[in-house]
């Protein structure tokens, strides 16, 4: 039997060898090499900046064609109230009574109608101005990023932008999102295979110095597949073993963000699949603190497991979020008291990423993790800065709840966060009677108050 070859095939076979060759060739060199050893070429700093300035042409041009077709610019949503200084329910419902009919009323003694115009009005603006929930959704842009068209007014501007929108488009999908895609699945499969493989080695210092080079170069294989450009401040308060590292939470990437500049202890869940091979072939290697699922809500146990690694000061700092829950990136949540029980030292560290660039926040109630990471792989890049911020022990006389909010201050005041004393398992859960029980309280221990002191002069 006679076989015939196409000279054409063969060409397009070797085409194709070729560029698979220069393609790895080009990731080895100008990034998986620059990862192992800490380094970079500036080239997503130049990137960056290059994005800046397309982001300022097409936003001039926006407000050009807005102007030219009587549009009206997308404009972040502005509270209909205006805000006033906070006073006491004592003093409002008080304020409230002289308004009205009977202005000689002026101390609360008993129940009045007009007193449901405070709630009332409390109510309404909590609705118009909701501060917990709208942290659970993305965050407000003031210009177009060329990412999206989903607002009406971005449709069509004008030919130059849409051609420049589509370009982006081909840009990010047909080039960076491969590019990103199989550095992730490098990085992640370096960090399985040299896990396993260090997790052979006898416990000692060749071990643990080998498992913190793995880490380092896998996770910063991973940073370079999102195109993040971080920036960290104030080095010198990096955390240091045998402490505890806690950072407000946007997104599951923070974990990435922060392991690429150092190592540590994580703690988590355990899981099935793809995560607990990744779980599993970590934990040979470094001590992780990885929970059963029944294990999770037993506080003792996990506060324990917790003590016993900080009291090892031979062990890598434990990175904790202790607000349980991702926030948009524009507030800090109630932290939960757990991790501030244990009275090791605390390292706290505030992460803000630049949303011009892309939108870090993982909304789970609306994505699953495999479509949150093709948006973030499929956006110009993560953009974010990290600032260490001294050290911070527990008070004389201060408990654990205590502590966990001035460590949440701390955090927010230099993130340029919003600091919230709300919890962020509102997000999926109903708020606790507790709550509204607080609200009943205080309006009765007011008319408590009033009607002993209208008493008073009678028992003198």
């Amino acid at each position: 039997m006679e076989l015939f070859f196409n000279p054409f095939d063969n060409l397009v076979c070797i085409l194709l060898g070729i560029s698979f060759t220069v393609w790895f060739t080009l990731l080895l060199v100008f990034i998986i090499v620059p990862a192992i050893f800490g380094v970079s070429f500036g080239i997503r700093r130049l990137y960056m900046k290059t994005l800046l300035k397309v982001f300022e042409w097409a936003t001039l041009r926006i407000e050009r064609g807005a102007k030219e077709k009587n549009h009206l610019l997308y404009k972040p949503y502005s509270n209909a109230i205006i805000a006033k200084e906070p006073t006491s329910l004592e003093e409002e419902i008080k304020e409230i009574r002289r308004s009205g009919s009977n202005k000689d009323l002026d101390s609360a003694t008993e129940f009045e109608l007009s007193d449901i115009f405070y709630f009332a009005r409390r109510g309404v603006e909590s609705i118009m101005d909701d501060e917990v929930t709208k942290r659970f959704s993305a965050e407000e842009l003031e210009s177009w990023n060329l990412l999206t068209r989903s607002n009406y007014n971005f449709h069509y501007i004008s030919l130059r932008l849409t051609v420049l929108w589509g370009l982006g488009l081909l840009i990010r999908y047909g080039f960076l999102l491969p590019l990103r895609v199989t550095l992730a699945f490098t990085g992640v499969g370096l960090l399985v295979f040299l896990t396993s493989v260090v997790g052979l080695l006898p416990n000692g210092r060749m071990k643990n110095f080998l498992s913190e080079k793995v880490h380092l170069m896998c996770y910063r294989i991973c940073v370079r597949a999102l195109t993040a450009i971080i920036t960290y401040h104030d080095s010198e308060n990096k955390p240091k073993n045998g402490g505890i590292c806690v950072a407000n939470h946007t997104s599951p990437i923070d974990v990435i963000i922060l392991a690429s500049d150092g190592c540590y202890a994580m703690v988590g869940q355990i899981h099935g699949g793809l995560m607990g091979v990744i779980q599993r072939s970590m934990v040979k290697a470094c001590p992780h603190i990885w929970f059963e699922r029944s294990e999770v809500k037993d506080r003792h146990l996990v506060a324990k497991r917790l003590s016993d690694h900080v009291e090892d000061k031979s062990k890598l700092p434990i990175l904790i979020f202790p607000e349980g829950t991702c926030i948009n990136n524009t507030s800090v949540m109630m932290f939960k008291k757990g991790s501030f029980e244990i009275g090791a030292t605390v390292y706290p560290v505030a992460i803000k990423y630049d949303p011009r660039f892309g939108d870090a926040f993982w909304n789970s109630s609306k994505f699953g993790m495999v479509s949150y990471l093709l948006r973030m792989m499929s956006s110009w890049a993560i953009v974010c800065s990290v600032w260490y911020l001294p050290p911070m022990s527990r008070e004389e006389g201060e408990d654990a709840v205590q502590f966990a909010n001035r460590v949440k201050a701390a955090i927010a005041r230099q993130g340029g966060l919003v600091d919230l004393l709300w919890d962020g398992g509102l997000k999926r859960a109903k708020v606790k009677d507790t709550f509204k029980e607080e609200q009943q309280k205080l309006y009765s221990k007011m008319l408590v108050d009033g009607l002993i002191q209208s008493w008073a002069p009678l028992t003198d």
